[in-house]
């Protein structure tokens, strides 16, 4: 059975917090979390995550098929709009439940 679009964004949005809380409890650091949608200056899905003092935007993607350019590309959008340092994107590998196992795709220039 497809999805509908509310149990897609119902998914995404599992799917954010379960980043969120993971980063948050990896980096020990409480202000990572899922962010508000913003509109058109969309800044990522993830704040308060930073590397060496500097931000990181957080793309999530929770999808049957992987988009990797596009979804790149919108993260280095997102990571203009933030100001930020890094963008990157937590695409959901199914099958696999634990935050752990997800795949994260950067340019190897981030």
């Amino acid at each position: 059975m497809a999805r509908s679009r509310a149990s897609a964004k119902a998914a995404g949005t599992r799917f954010e917090r379960q980043v969120a809380d993971y980063l948050a409890h990896g980096l020990d650091d409480d202000r990572i979390d899922r962010r508000p949608k913003t509109g058109s200056k969309d800044r990522g899905d993830i704040g308060g995550v930073r590397h060496l003092g500097a931000r990181v935007v957080v793309e999530c993607k929770n999808t049957s098929r992987l988009e990797v350019g596009p979804w790149v590309s919108e993260a280095e959008v997102e990571r203009v709009n933030d100001a930020a340092t890094v963008g990157l994107v937590v695409a959901k590998r199914h099958g696999k439940g634990a935050p752990a196992d997800q795949l994260v795709l950067m340019t190897l220039g981030d």
